[in-house]
């Protein structure tokens, strides 16, 4: 169904601006959208399943496939294309990502990575001129600056059909036309463009306005569409329904695939037919950690979230957490140091374990993280310029997150993305898909910064059919016993695995329902720069002062991360939580009697 104008823009129920919860903790309305939403909108609960989405259209269609008897990779599936649609500056059919799957029979869990990859063509210094510097390139007589960010150069393989398709025919219930119904209806008939959504085609407005068949989507007679304007996407639709009917091989193969192709050669772009004949949806072996006593369970290499969680709670699993106040200079103090260490490792670690040596069991080895903590001084904040080696890499905040738990206690986090807002901005003519700009998570400029201001090292930098380094954290937490407590994952770039981390220690270390957790405010630190983010307003002047003393440079920002989340409480209900820092909305299933149809078809 499709909610009334302005529903899922802007929510009248109270007039507060700010929440107060226990342990002296202010939540703080992030986003214009969502600022006088009532704090209850942002939860809800179901016995029968749940769907956390940062659009309440991509969480209402994925509860409607609960409802008609899919299990939750249907859910997850049908609430993937949807949020496709009507959050393009996020994700897309052009974009890609990384699935875990929780198999409540088995215990068993499953990763699958469709994350973009580099071009058969691409090469280390694609976009290096004879200088050293960044290359322009041109784009029908008009200069295309940041060619790894900007522009048809940009673009890597994507993986989000594929991946979407192939686990919904491994492991969904639903027919894939049912799954991708509501995504096919939305784009044809379109929504009301909502306040985030109009910033960002604002926002990319130069780059939108270049290319004839972006602005075809996103511009109308007096300029760039407004919010409360309708936004629909007839190619879009005929591209979903092309898939619903033909299955993936449409996309990367058949009429799809060369539309996509004669855009790339239009601009300069250097994906080719067999670029997209070969893509490979892989399967990884997810890694494994524990937390006091809890069981957590996360995304491996080439993502480097689920490594770096894990090498964090190591650290914070050696310390009182509980007996520390959560917005203190003490805890704050800690947690940044910790996360300091983690991305320090990140940068001079990680990169695709199918090209390069990613030493996993080390870094989350419980002794590693003892010895990263004895150059730990709880009095004095560590100068990053103490660890040697190459700075971080930046990613986009323009990702999403979606989480799925089903009635049999089947789990999906799922994160997915086109990296920078609204990717490349090129629309393959025809299609109406967004390509995403994945080349700039590489270390596209091997010693200069990227469009985030930061740089990354060797292992990340380009070569033929390599996964960018990405910092995506679809994260699933079991008790002792193995029964499911946590589903959660976020966008965010960099910020993705702090996000993640908060959430979890609010929930385990201080024992708060996960509205809460969700809602705390946060902080972050990535190494480089040597920064301590903290959300605004959310220090008081003492801690400001405290932490400032112990060496710390802060600096405000205004949020950090987008979480998704799902937690089983004792009693077997699932209680689903949207960020307030987005326009997320969860919905619970409410199942019918109605038997599941099976699939025999795509």
């Amino acid at each position: 169904m499709f909610f009334p104008k302005r529903f899922y823009a802007i929510i009248a129920l109270t007039g507060c601006a700010t929440l107060t919860q226990d342990q002296g903790d202010t939540i703080t309305r992030y986003s214009p959208a969502v600022a006088e939403r009532a704090v209850e909108s942002f939860r809800d609960a179901s016995e029968s399943g749940m769907v956390v989405a940062a659009h309440p259209l991509a969480s209402d269609a994925g509860a409607k496939i609960l409802n008609a008897g899919g299990n939750a990779i249907d859910a997850a599936v049908a609430a993937s294309f949807v949020i496709s649609v009507v959050r393009p500056q996020s994700t897309g059919l052009g974009g890609g990502g990384f699935m875990l799957y929780h198999d409540a029979k088995s215990s068993h869990q499953r990763v699958f990575d469709f994350r973009e990859r580099a071009p058969r063509l691409a090469k280390r210094d694609m976009y290096m001129d004879a200088k050293g510097g960044v290359k322009a390139i041109q784009y029908q007589g008009r200069e295309v600056k940041d060619p790894s960010v900007n522009g048809h150069l940009s673009v890597a393989i994507p993986g989000l059909v594929k991946g979407l398709f192939e686990t919904h025919k491994e492991l969904g219930r639903l027919p894939l036309g049912q799954v991708m119904g509501d995504a096919i209806a939305i784009a044809e008939n379109g929504f009301v463009i909502y306040p985030a959504l109009a910033e960002e085609i604002e926002e990319r407005r130069q780059w939108l306005e270049m290319y004839p068949s972006s602005r075809g989507i996103f511009f109308g007679a007096k300029g760039p569409l407004r919010e409360g304007e309708i936004l629909r996407q007839p190619d879009l639709a005929r591209t979903l329904r092309a898939i619903a009917q033909d299955g993936y091989k449409v996309f990367y193969e058949g009429e799809i695939a060369k539309k996509i192709v004669a855009e790339m050669k239009s601009g300069g772009g250097i994906i080719d037919v067999a670029d997209l004949r070969n893509y490979r949806v892989i399967e990884r072996t997810p890694v494994k950690g524990t937390y006091r006593g809890h069981r957590v369970v996360s995304m491996p290499p080439p993502s480097s979230g689920g490594t770096h969680l894990i090498e964090m709670l190591n650290m914070l699993e050696t310390k009182q957490v509980s007996e520390l106040h959560p917005r203190g200079a003490t805890f704050i103090h800690l947690l940044s140091e910790v996360m300091r260490r983690a991305f320090a490792d990140r940068a001079m670690e990680m990169g695709d374990p199918d090209f390069v040596d990613v030493p996993v069991a080390r870094l989350t080895s419980k002794s590693y993280a003892r010895d990263l903590l004895k150059s730990f001084d709880s009095e004095k904040a560590t100068d990053s310029r103490v660890f040697s080696g190459q700075k971080p890499t930046g990613e986009s905040p323009s990702t999403t997150h979606i989480s799925v738990v089903d009635r049999d206690g089947n789990a999906v986090a799922t994160t997915q993305t086109v990296n920078y807002s609204f990717g490349s901005c090129v629309v393959a003519a025809g299609t109406g898909v967004v390509l995403n700009d994945e080349m700039d998570d590489f270390a596209a400029t091997p010693g200069l910064s990227n469009v985030f201001g930061l740089t990354t090292g060797v292992k990340n930098e380009i070569a033929p059919g390599k996964t960018p380094l990405s910092s995506m954290t679809p994260t699933m937490v079991f008790h002792k016993d193995g029964k499911l407590r946590l589903v959660l994952g976020s966008p965010g770039g960099p910020r993705i695995i702090n996000a993640v981390l908060q959430t979890i220690i609010h929930s385990i270390d201080y024992n708060r329902p996960l509205l809460d957790s969700v809602l705390a405010t946060r902080i972050h630190h990535q190494y480089l720069p040597d920064k301590l983010r903290v959300e605004a307003q959310s220090l008081d002047p003492d801690t400001k002062k405290s932490l400032e003393e112990k060496g710390h440079q802060i600096s405000p920002i205004e949020s950090i991360g987008d979480v998704q989340g799902i937690e089983r409480l004792a009693d077997g209900t699932f209680v689903g939580v949207s960020d307030s820092r987005s326009d997320g909305m969860p919905k619970g299933a409410r199942i019918s009697s109605q038997k599941p149809i099976r699939s025999s078809g795509p």
